[in-house]
């Protein structure tokens, strides 16, 4: 029997000592709706599960510090934030940056887009947690130009990633103008009703400066893989996987 691992890794070309893990639900203490290696305090799981299964994250992924935030699907971007939070952040925000190795950039998800960026130099990364709120006011756009405008760096040198998220199979929205704009109709398919997310992200990157080339991504839908994933559209009551961004020592 072939084992799975617990975080799906990730090397940018080129940038071989940046780190990206995309988390599952697999190992971890926590139990019953939050089977597995949920990485959450703000789900109603015991929290000395979470924070034994940080503390396991933090062995595996070695980081010297943690860098989480109070995710509220908005737009506003954290940079270089002081201390650690492997017992939880009192910032709310959605994106999280740096330029100190061995922090790592903590995004919660079970559904929604863990989208990571990286300039080229190896010098600057941002971690930014987009649900389908956060395309919808374009908020992979608007991260990356805070991101560059602060480290004063050009969005044609910074390659992005996606990890595992709701898939354009399971993306549902049975009303169309009740959460879109007109905009949008481009990335909404009337017959199955639900909306190309992974397309919209990776639109809004390149029109904000990304060239196309350096867009990855990983096309696994959470809500279809059960067994992997934590799923909010799924099971509602679920814990979030980790998906971990850091400049290596």
């Amino acid at each position: 029997m072939i084992s799975q691992p617990k975080y799906i890794k990730f090397k940018f070309p080129g940038t071989p000592d940046v780190t990206c893990a995309f988390g599952t639900r697999l190992g971890g203490l926590s139990r019953d709706s939050f089977q597995g290696n949920n990485i959450s305090f703000e789900v109603g799981d015991l929290p000395e599960n979470v924070l034994g299964n940080r503390n396991l994250a933090e062995n595996e992924i070695g980081f010297e510090r943690l860098m989480d935030l109070k995710q509220v699907h908005g737009d506003v971007v954290h940079f270089d934030l002081k201390g650690d939070f492997l017992e939880g952040s009192r910032y709310e925000g959605d994106g999280v940056c740096t330029s100190e190795a061995g922090v790592a950039l903590m995004i919660k998800t079970a559904d929604c887009q863990p989208v990571f960026m990286v300039h080229e130099s190896a010098r600057y990364i941002c971690a930014l947690h987009v649900g389908w709120r956060g395309n919808r006011m374009n908020f992979p756009g608007t991260g990356l130009r805070l991101f560059c405008d602060h480290y004063g760096i050009d969005s044609r040198e910074v390659l992005a990633v996606r990890g595992p998220s709701l898939g354009p199979c399971c993306a549902e929205f049975t009303d169309f103008h009740e959460h879109w704009d007109q905009g949008f109709e481009g990335y909404y398919s009337s017959k199955s009703k639900t909306m190309d997310l992974w397309s919209l992200s990776r639109d809004q990157l390149i029109n904000g400066g990304i060239r196309q080339e350096n867009i990855y991504s990983m096309d696994i839908c959470t809500k279809c893989n059960k067994d992997l994933f934590f799923s909010y559209r799924r099971e509602k009551i679920s814990g979030r996987q980790a998906n971990f961004l850091m400049i290596e020592m």
